[in-house]
């Protein structure tokens, strides 16, 4: 079933759409990949970008957005990503990368539009545990900039994902969040009880 994938902000993509046409934004970029590129580069597949909160603290765990990504096509693939932020002024451009998790964005996407029940992609970041999933929510006409993971959404943590987690396999949220909050949960002190 199709992804229904959400409109960005319009500022959002102009900011990227803008960049993508300064030379010195593509030429300054870390991603050899983007400034190598052959023809024209183009801002698909926005994604809003949600960070995980409040998973290492025990506390009620809360979801922000962050910005939102774009991947950058260059003919028949993608060659890198552009993130967008809010600022105080309105969404701006931040940054382009390449990497692993661009591939890897390209597979979870693919494998999501096989599934039978129609779902609406986000990314949903754990920085304490530096990983980085594709979020799958189940409510597909969404305000895409709210909310949180609700139990039968699927979470597909992306490669590389932190090790004992296997990149690329579908997780209802009910079941993954317990596990990744026991994973930065603090060890307790030598000589503490237990």
């Amino acid at each position: 079933m199709p992804l229904h994938v959400p409109p960005a902000p319009a500022p959002a993509l102009r900011s990227v759409l803008t960049a993508l046409g300064s030379p010195t934004a593509v030429r300054e970029a870390r991603t050899p990949s983007l400034r190598a590129a052959q023809g024209p580069a183009t801002p698909e597949l926005p994604l809003p970008v949600h960070v995980l909160d409040g998973i290492a603290t025990g506390g009620p765990v809360t979801t922000r957005l962050a910005g939102w990504r774009f991947l950058i096509r260059c003919g028949d693939r993608a060659v890198a990503a552009a993130e967008t932020r809010l600022t105080p002024d309105g969404w701006a451009f931040s940054h382009f990368f390449e990497g692993p998790y661009i591939t890897s964005t390209e597979h979870a996407l693919r494998q999501a539009e096989t599934m039978p029940q129609a779902y609406q992609p986000r990314l949903l970041s754990v920085p304490s545990l530096y990983m980085l999933t594709l979020w799958l929510h189940g409510d597909a006409a969404a305000d895409a900039a709210a909310g949180h993971p609700e139990p039968m959404d699927l979470l597909v943590p992306l490669a590389p994902a932190p090790p004992g987690i296997a990149a690329h396999r579908p997780h209802r949220a009910a079941d993954l969040l317990p596990v990744l909050t026991h994973r930065v949960a603090p060890a307790p002190l030598l000589g503490s009880p237990a």
